[in-house]
């Protein structure tokens, strides 16, 4: 058995009047959302999303199954610069994407 250690001198905490508040604004998240076009293959479709959003194949399978089904999917959820990269990479091939503040 571990002796238990000892605290002679304990860390104390500072009062709740000695804290200060720092508040600060944190903007909604934005997201990539790809739509279905029917006008490229599965195969593209999942290429591009594997270029994209660095995703496995199957995954990229997994969310071209969901655009062909329901019409779109979110493919990236973050910050405003990563989802309009994201929209680019996909628009390039001609997906049809929107990138907006969720």
């Amino acid at each position: 058995m571990r002796p238990r250690a000892r605290y002679d001198n304990p860390v104390e905490s500072p009062d709740l009047e000695e804290l200060e508040r720092t508040d600060t604004a944190v903007a909604p998240p934005w997201m990539t959302i790809l739509h279905n076009c029917d006008c490229h293959t599965f195969e593209e479709v999942v290429k591009q999303l594997m270029k994209a959003i660095a995703c496995s194949e199957e995954k990229g399978w997994e969310l071209a199954w969901q655009v062909h089904n329901t019409g779109k999917a979110v493919v990236k959820v973050g910050p405003e610069t990563e989802c309009v990269r994201v929209g680019n990479v996909l628009a390039s091939i001609g997906l049809v994407v929107t990138v907006t503040q969720s």
